[in-house]
């Protein structure tokens, strides 16, 4: 009695072990995770904590896998296997910073991005932190894009007209919860824009087959 229940229960054991190797080694079950990296330099943490914000709002979309890195961890592979990218810097004279900079250089220098422009149909979006309200935020999403752009990523905005920002300084007492809501609202539109771009490009695919 007990060795046929002991079968019976290790028979059921045995399928379940079988069925969810099978569905994780799958290409199947690989379509069916969006994975967004969310790239950040934060110096006095502000644009760390709206890099955080983003990833809580990415996270909010079923299925979808985040990796939050300072830009200068990222490697290539992680760079190049990701659905999405949001890229976060503080404004340092008007502009992005030096590292966020170095990191886009760094796509060619040391990744490799052209001529097969790896990152093409990628979806990317910035977001930023600044000590003024006008002291150079849209500039330096905006260059942020334009270096997405150039090298044929699918770039979207959310939480504000270019991006997602935050004043730190001034008559700020710093992040407030409305920007941090912003950031939210970037993190969540951009993982449902990356599932819309993957699953059209795996309908494609099986179309084409």
């Amino acid at each position: 009695m007990k060795i046929r229940f002991f079968s019976k229960r290790f028979g059921v054991w045995l399928i379940y072990f079988v069925f969810f190797s099978l569905v994780c080694v799958s290409p199947v079950f690989a379509e069916q995770i969006v994975n967004v990296l969310v790239a950040y330099h934060s110096a006095s943490g502000n644009t760390e904590k709206m890099a955080q914000a983003v990833v809580r709002g990415a996270e909010s979309v079923p299925g979808t896998r985040v990796r939050m890195e300072r830009v200068g961890k990222v490697t290539a592979n992680l760079l190049f296997s990701s659905d999405a990218l949001i890229v976060g810097s503080p404004v340092y004279w008007a502009n992005m910073a030096g590292e966020v900079k170095t990191f886009f250089d760094n796509w060619q220098f040391k990744f490799g991005v052209w001529p097969e422009f790896k990152m093409r149909n990628k979806i990317g979006a910035a977001f930023t932190t600044g000590g003024q309200v006008s002291g150079g935020k849209e500039v330096t999403m905006l260059t942020i894009l334009a270096a997405m752009l150039g090298n044929q990523m699918i770039v979207v905005s959310g939480g504000g007209v270019f991006g997602a920002s935050a004043t730190t300084e001034g008559q700020s007492s710093g992040i407030d919860q409305d920007e941090l809501a912003d950031a939210r609202a970037l993190g969540k539109r951009v993982a449902e824009i990356a599932w819309t771009v993957k699953r059209g490009l795996v309908n494609q695919s099986n179309d084409s087959k």
